[in-house]
């Protein structure tokens, strides 16, 4: 059991050595979007889908606006550039992560 235990979690540390975006850089990166459209947001919750775009992964990003008001972006990162499905309508999340 504790081999098993060890296992996992040096997979999970092998993974973050990715050169692919992860979602708190999506995070990041969207944020610092609607900062510079001085957008007021109360949170942002980016999770990463199992589809692609272009070879990208996608990430599902949900953005409270308040009272509830809950906007879904489909993201990714390409070449360091956030790229959501608003600039690129054939993006897609689908309905589940």
């Amino acid at each position: 059991m504790r081999r098993v235990a060890l296992l996992a979690a040096l997979a999970l540390v092998a993974g973050c050595g990715s050169s692919q975006a992860g979602s708190a850089d999506v995070k990041k990166a969207l944020e610092a979007r609607l900062h510079g459209k001085s957008l007021s947001f109360e949170w942002v919750y980016c999770l990463r889908t199992t589809r692609s775009f272009e070879d990208h992964p996608i990430f599902r990003c949900n953005v409270n606006f308040g009272e509830p008001h809950i906007i879904r972006y489909c993201a990714t990162l390409e070449v360091g550039e956030l790229v959501t499905n608003h600039e690129r309508p054939a993006m897609r999340c689908g309905r589940s992560a």
